[in-house]
């Protein structure tokens, strides 16, 4: 029996391509539309079972909220680390690693016996979250070049829709077996991409050769924005002159400007304040922030708008929830391929217009108009969203060193994340502010079919209130996009 020589056997393939293929941009993109697709459906899923949630584990209206917002402060303050330990040992590891805890979280998540519990489990999905976040844009942006960039970007934003599109739907079947399965669905996702990421992922950019992470400025943030968070969120309920509320607020006050005397003083900062003197990065930093503060909340309102204040199931609930998602999954890789042709500065700027129009549509909702107006002003803010997202993403990473992007795309989803956790917050504080508890417990457990126009009538006015600034807000994010210079010419 012969041998063929070890020097002359064919070497085993693996599955994809080698990193200088042509076509390996396209399969390191299927990696990262996963990990899109992953985080979204988990986003949706669990916010539209927040009422069975509150039923089910009896926590308190602000521990229910907590479960939204741990999972995003964790993720947002960690982000940062993550893409630090990106540059230094590279983007494939961070990213892989993202998907095994987000999928060992989920597991645990759906055997809490009790709310305490679910939020630790919670913390654990937001580490994974922020390995997965700060490496995806780093990754794609090391795949493509900067004129596809736009094309890639809006991909991924595409996938981000479908999965909030089959998010809120999937969550209210999910629902209906029991909420436990909200989490346990993440598990074989988390699988396929940890398994997909490792076969198909190349290591594209070297490690930076200085080691070191910043612990003080991490845990000034966490406290800082910790502290913000939970007294805008508490102010509603309980009373701005509630010592908790005064004492988060004292605390923010503190930590968050030390957060950045320490990042401009320590050799490696976690936010390495330096990339921020460019000012395409900066501004589009900025607007992503704004996008963040202006948008996140629409879903959370809206799920307590149609389960509370229209009495609608969860099913039902999540395919009305649909058109925003449309709205993105059409306009997303259109604005992607025309911001790479004739630049972002613009379509980013209208896309926070039209969000702008949308919010203050939805103005004119009252509990019995017809769902035709609600889907209207949610496909509209979803179109807005589509025509800012993919292109101020491309801008912001094709402004960086290679070297840089992970602590880039950090920086893009600290930001926005920041934002989103705020609106979240200070949408609470004002929905529940001069509200009467009994009918807020209704609203939010989705038990408020009883409840008259008069008694629905404070929360109404007060979601007008909230949805009046947001639209404010989105404006000022459009004239901060046109500060930028043109990303175009800056590529040129």
């Amino acid at each position: 029996m012969s041998t063929v020589p070890a020097d002359i056997r064919p070497a085993r393939r693996r599955l994809g391509v080698s990193a200088e293929h042509r076509h390996y941009k396209w399969w390191a993109l299927s990696c990262t539309s996963l990990g899109m697709l992953l985080a979204t459906i988990n986003s949706g899923t669990l916010i539209i079972a927040l009422p069975d949630l509150e039923r089910s584990l009896h926590t308190s209206l602000l521990g229910l909220v907590w479960v939204i917002l741990v999972y995003m402060i964790a993720s947002t303050v960690l982000v940062l680390t993550a893409g630090r330990l990106s540059d230094l040992f590279g983007r494939k590891k961070a990213y892989v690693a993202g998907f095994a805890i987000f999928s060992a979280a989920s597991l645990g998540a759906g055997f809490s016996g009790n709310g305490t519990e679910l939020l630790l489990w919670r913390i654990l999905q937001g580490v994974g979250g922020a390995l997965l976040f700060a490496n995806a844009a780093a990754i794609v942006a090391d795949a493509f070049p900067r004129e596809e960039l736009g094309l890639a970007m809006g991909t991924n934003t595409m996938v981000a829709a479908v999965g909030l599109v089959i998010g809120p739907v999937l969550g209210g079947a999910l629902v209906k077996i029991s909420w436990h399965w909200v989490f346990w669905f993440n598990v074989p996702l988390g699988i396929l991409g940890t398994v997909w990421g490792s076969l198909i992922l190349r290591e594209l950019v070297g490690g930076e050769r200085e080691h070191g992470l910043d612990p003080f400025g991490t845990a000034a943030y966490v406290v800082g924005l910790t502290g913000l968070v939970y007294g805008v969120s508490r102010g509603g309920l309980a009373g701005w002159g509630d010592p908790l509320v005064i004492g988060g607020l004292v605390f923010a006050v503190v930590f968050l400007p030390l957060f950045v005397l320490i990042e401009s003083r320590v050799r490696q900062p976690m936010l390495d304040l330096a990339i921020f003197r460019d000012r395409l990065f900066a501004a589009a930093s900025g607007a992503a922030f704004i996008n963040g503060l202006s948008r996140f909340a629409l879903l959370f309102l809206f799920v307590f708008y149609f389960q509370g204040a229209q009495g609608a199931d969860p099913i039902k609930a999540g395919i009305e929830l649909a058109p925003m998602a449309v709205g993105m999954l059409v306009a997303s890789p259109v604005a992607g391929i025309v911001a790479d042709r004739h630049g972002s500065r613009a379509l980013a700027a209208l896309g926070m217009v039209v969000t702008a129009g949308g919010l203050a549509g939805m103005t004119m909702l009252q509990p019995h108009t017809a769902y035709v107006w609600s889907a209207l002003w949610l496909a509209l803010v979803g179109i807005g969203s589509g025509m800012f997202n993919s292109p101020n993403t491309a801008a912001m990473m094709g402004a960086v060193p290679d070297h840089r992007r992970g602590i880039a795309a950090g920086a893009r989803v600290m930001l926005q994340n920041t934002g989103a956790v705020l609106s979240i917050a200070f949408v609470l504080a004002v929905v529940t502010s001069a509200v009467p508890k009994t009918v807020l417990f209704k609203i939010f457990s989705g038990l408020a079919t009883g409840l008259t126009d008069r008694q629905l009538a404070p929360f109404i006015d007060n979601m007008h209130l909230a949805l009046w600034v947001l639209a404010a807000t989105s404006l000022a994010g459009a004239v901060v996009s046109l500060l930028r210079p043109s990303h175009v010419r800056e590529t040129a």
